[in-house]
């Protein structure tokens, strides 16, 4: 017994994860049909309610065909025969692999048995009524017998009876027709998937590809239902590629915000959990419905789990800086860049915090340390030495003069290389030509200028000559 009820625990965690496997249903419905007890009047109840729920949540799949067949045969075994008319009429307009061999099944089950058997009361009694108001021999349905009792005149209930015969077969075929039109459209892009199924070795482009243009043409004829079906069949064999994750995603926006959560949680907590561009989708979305806390935790999770990508880092900084948290964003810098595992990883968020404190917190002093401080630790590093020229290009330039100069100075007076230097020492004379006061500056800055020049054509002419 615990053995049984185990199992039926994994079955339904299983089904709960992996909801469109055809498979897996099969296997747990044929599991139930061994351990429940057929004596039990509530056996067939459960059995028909998991049925039920298994072509609901997997029997739009073009590859459905094998849980509807069980189905009608199920039911079949437990001569429901009007069950049976009833899934077939339901399976008949869905584009199933096999729809054609359903449709001849379906019209035995018309033509081998009584309408009164495979059809509800209710049914019978809707398609007598109709019939006989399409009959011109009948002006009146008042003809008729009382009820569900059978036509006395053998000849005319032999008539009747295959006049239902036709008429249902007739209704499924249009319905038939319409279907394998849907058919047709997805054959090609089903004949292109070669690989339904999970496996950890890459895909092809040509899968990928097929994938792609499948939901494509799906989401532009199909139905949400038919459409969701598809996506998640893509995200079984496509499940480590977060292009299809965030495609569903963004696809659910549209329909359903708890719907665009249960993708984002799916593809970020089980298959993708080190990818990170589904995780910064997943919080933006968040933040876009006011959901902060959660955009920080999963932001936060993100980065504990892949380690100090700056990406993740600078979306954790904006975040904060949005919702004015900028004592938060200034520390998540600051923290990054004393954490930094090289010299130019923590000049990328000193030149970062920099901006951040001259642009946000209006505190250009500290904005001016901070780049000064990263340049004695990394002093080739020429985006630190623009960044502090850029600074104090924001400031009023007659009043920041002497600031700019000394940038500039700074620069060229570095380690970095002569050819780096030249360009710093070309931009202090531009500077010093379109906005200086003192020609004197001028005339001395035009004069170094030439002196690194000529110190560089000497550099060049040793090289070429050994």
């Amino acid at each position: 017994m615990f053995y049984s009820t185990s199992t039926s625990m994994v079955y339904r965690r299983g089904i709960q994860a992996i909801t469109l496997s055809v498979d897996l249903w099969i296997s747990y419905l044929n599991f139930l049909k061994e351990t429940l007890d057929p004596a039990d009047p509530e056996t067939g109840v459960t059995l028909r309610g998991t049925f039920e729920h298994a072509v609901m949540s997997a029997g739009l799949d073009f590859r459905s065909d094998r849980l509807w067949e069980m189905y009608v045969n199920w039911e079949m075994e437990q001569e429901n025969l009007s069950g049976v008319t009833s899934i077939y009429s339901r399976l008949l307009g869905i584009p199933t692999q096999y729809y054609s061999n359903h449709f001849q099944k379906f019209k035995d089950h018309i033509q081998t048995r009584l309408p009164r058997k495979f059809l509800t009361d209710d049914k019978f009694l809707e398609l007598r009524t109709e019939l006989a108001t399409m009959n011109e021999h009948c002006s009146s349905v008042t003809d008729l017998p009382n009820g569900l009792e059978e036509i006395k005149d053998p000849a005319k209930r032999t008539t009747e009876i295959e006049n239902m015969r036709h008429r249902i077969i007739e209704v499924h075929q249009e319905i038939v027709n319409l279907n394998e039109h849907e058919v047709t459209k997805r054959w090609s892009f089903e004949e292109g998937i070669k690989r339904p199924y999970f496996h950890v070795k890459p895909l092809e482009k040509a899968q990928l590809n097929n994938w792609k243009e499948y939901l494509d043409y799906e989401i532009e004829n199909g139905s949400h239902e038919r459409i969701v079906i598809l996506f998640e069949r893509c995200v079984i064999a496509c499940a480590h590629y977060e292009e299809f994750w965030i495609k569903y995603a963004k696809y659910m926006e549209k329909h359903s915000i708890e719907g665009v959560r249960h993708v984002y949680n799916r593809a970020c907590n089980i298959h993708l959990l080190k990818k990170p561009q589904a995780h910064i989708l997943w919080a933006a979305f968040e933040e876009q419905h006011e959901n902060v806390e959660e955009a920080r935790r999963i932001l936060k999770t993100l980065e504990e789990s892949v380690g100090d990508l700056a990406m993740i880092r600078l979306r954790r900084v904006n975040l904060e800086r949005r919702h004015g948290n900028v004592k938060e964003a200034e520390n998540l810098l600051t923290q990054a860049m004393k954490n930094a595992k090289s010299n130019s990883e923590s000049s990328f968020y000193a030149i970062k915090l920099a901006r951040h404190l001259l642009k946000v917190q209006k505190d250009a002093e500290k904005a001016r340390k901070v780049l000064h401080d990263a340049i004695t630790k990394d002093k080739d590093n020429a985006k630190l030495y623009l960044n502090v020229i850029e600074m104090e290009f924001s400031e009023d330039l007659k009043q920041n003069e002497t600031n700019i100069l000394s940038a500039f100075d700074k620069a060229i007076k570095s380690t970095m290389t002569i050819a780096t230097r030249i360009k710093f020492s070309q931009r202090k004379v531009e500077f010093l030509e379109d906005f200086g006061f003192d020609i004197n500056k001028l005339l001395t800055a035009y004069d170094d200028h030439q002196k690194l020049l000529k110190e560089h054509d000497l550099q060049k002419r040793k090289a070429e000559n050994g």
